[in-house]
């Protein structure tokens, strides 16, 4: 596989989340699993929240409050909205290390359907500088699948979106990518990284 620049995902693929700390605080205050999440996703909200319509406070304030309708005490809501966005997770640093790898020979762009936080998160993880840009939906204002946002990142990259190889967990995010003429691959493990990073450093 022929590429001139790498289109990464942040979440699913750098960052991996371990979702029992946000199932033990819903069951502290009776809620089936994934009830926050359920909320946190539905449209319209999520795209509210990915594309900067609303802050990342605001996604917060709405999940708190749609839980509050919900049954849930104020204090107990706000807990869970908080919980959510501060889910336990780890960093991949093998995907950081390929990432690296790729840089010494193209550009690198870290492509995410973000909110306002992204930034600050970058920061506190140590990634703001693993990349050689960032496309953040919540800044451009489109998200993933949304063709805009590739023709963002390809332009960030300054590489034409077909020399471009855009790596995501989404299968739907993944055949966008393909659809402008992207070569793309659907990230499940490790190896789909590496299988096609390796022969970089040759």
């Amino acid at each position: 596989m022929s590429f001139d620049a790498l289109l990464c995902d942040l979440d699913g693929v750098i960052r991996l989340y371990q979702p029992d700390g946000l199932a033990d605080v819903e069951r502290v205050h009776g809620l089936a699993e994934g009830t926050v999440t359920r909320i946190a996703f539905a449209p319209p909200l999520l795209t509210q929240a990915v594309t900067g319509v609303i802050s990342d406070e605001q996604w917060q304030t709405r999940i708190a409050a749609t839980l509050e309708r919900q049954g849930t005490p104020p204090s107990a809501a706000r807990e869970l909205a908080t919980a959510f966005v501060d889910a336990p997770h780890r960093i991949d640093h093998e995907v950081l290390e390929l990432l690296a790898v790729a840089r010494r020979r193209l550009p690198v762009v870290l492509v995410t359907n973000g909110t306002t936080r992204l930034e600050s998160d970058l920061l506190a993880l140590g990634l703001a500088d693993a990349v050689d840009a960032v496309v953040n939906s919540a800044r451009v204002g489109v998200a993933k699948p949304d063709a805009r946002i590739y023709e963002i990142a390809a332009e960030r990259a300054g590489i034409p979106a077909e020399r471009c190889l855009f790596v995501d967990d989404s299968p739907t995010n993944v055949e966008a990518a393909r659809a402008m003429g992207m070569s793309g691959i659907v990230y499940r493990e490790r190896a789909d990284l590496a299988h096609v990073i390796h022969p970089l450093a040759r």
